[in-house]
């Protein structure tokens, strides 16, 4: 496997997710993720563990999708958790990820909530 850049900031996992996603590398995505994370898709449902997310990310990157990059919001840092987040720039909600400090200073994400849609009114 190759050598990643790691996110030395929490906010640096959000370009290396459109950077890695963008290449196609489903690998670099999944290690941007802790072992047992989980994450928030597809849509309704959850997927647990970074072999889970790599294989899932495989399957959704062969469609070759486009992602920008999106401005994000303040990060709320709390000792070695943090909270970030970005507004999707088609204004559908928000995006949001509980990253954690690793023993190297890196960060990874535990929590992935990419798709949240306030509910109808």
């Amino acid at each position: 496997m190759p050598e990643y850049e790691k996110a030395m900031r929490p906010e640096d996992i959000t370009r290396l997710f459109v950077e890695r996603s963008n290449a196609g590398d489903a690998d670099g995505v999944a290690e941007l993720y802790e072992e047992d994370a989980v994450l928030a898709f597809p849509p309704g449902r959850t997927t647990v563990g970074r072999a889970a997310i790599r294989e899932l990310w495989a399957r959704f990157l062969a469609g070759r999708p486009h992602f920008e990059p999106e401005e994000p919001l303040p990060t709320l840092v709390s000792g070695d958790l943090a909270l970030t987040s970005t507004p999707p720039k088609d204004g559908s909600g928000a995006r949001a990820q509980v990253v954690r400090r690793q023993p190297d200073g890196s960060w990874l994400r535990v929590l992935d909530q990419p798709e949240f849609a306030p509910p109808a009114r």
